[in-house]
């Protein structure tokens, strides 16, 4: 799927249609000091297998794809709901 750089939408914050830019969101990394990678280093140290099972099956044939709209006008990002695409490219 190929999709403009720039794309005129609305802007909930200056509350009209104005022109954005468009920046593909990328996965921050996950903290280490989150209580599920804790409870995770907790039941994985030590002697012992692996606490679950590996993940069965083939992977999904497309991905999630999250957008960033940043405003021209008033700087401010917001982000729609990710839809399933199988190739994303921004275009100018």
């Amino acid at each position: 799927m190929k999709m403009p750089r720039k794309v005129k939408r609305y802007c909930p914050y200056c509350k009209k249609h104005t022109l954005h830019e468009v920046e593909r969101v990328k996965k921050k990394k996950a903290s280490e000091l989150k209580w599920g990678q804790r409870r995770f280093r907790k039941v994985t140290a030590g002697y012992g297998g692996f606490p679950r099972p590996k993940p069965e099956g083939r992977e999904k044939p497309t991905k999630r794809i999250n957008l960033r709209y940043r405003c021209k006008e008033c700087g401010k990002a917001h982000q729609s709901p990710c839809f399933r695409a199988n190739k994303f490219e921004l275009t100018e």
